[in-house]
């Protein structure tokens, strides 16, 4: 059984990082052969964003999470616990308003909203177009 991750980018854990908690998922979903078509352990956007901007690196991230199997607070504690990570109030601040400033292309836009049966508008910001994807990918996936 695969599973489509629904924790939102918008999500903060303890350490108040967007995203955090739902990298934390997918990694650990993907290590498992567990996450749905589609969705990658570690993508190009958030995922990626996310560990650049803390200064961990993909390879560790994986590697931790495929070994060790840690719950979310045991995460946080590994990354609190890297060598140089970076989790001041303004890299956390800086980070956390690009993932809620963080726009789809118009192309991307227009397919999520479509594929829910919505007109082009709003949402416009790429975190609730994608829960709007993942909900939709669940109910095709689970409920359908």
């Amino acid at each position: 059984m695969s599973y489509v991750p629904m924790i939102s980018s918008g999500t903060k854990g303890p350490l108040g990082v967007l995203h955090l908690p739902r990298l934390w998922l997918k990694v650990s979903l993907e290590s498992q052969g567990k996450i749905a078509d589609g969705y990658p352990g570690i993508g190009a956007g958030y995922d990626s964003m996310v560990i650049d901007a803390l200064g961990l690196t993909a390879d560790a991230v994986k590697s931790y999470i495929s070994s060790e199997k840690p719950s979310y607070t045991e995460f946080e504690g590994w990354v609190q616990s890297q060598p140089g990570v970076k989790l001041d109030a303004e890299t956390v601040g800086n980070l956390n308003g690009a993932i809620e400033g963080y726009l789809h292309d118009d192309a991307t836009r227009q397919g999520i909203l479509s594929s829910c049966g919505l007109q082009d508008g709003d949402p416009k910001d790429a975190v609730n177009l994608n829960n709007l994807d993942d909900w939709y990918e669940f109910h095709q996936a689970v409920l359908a």
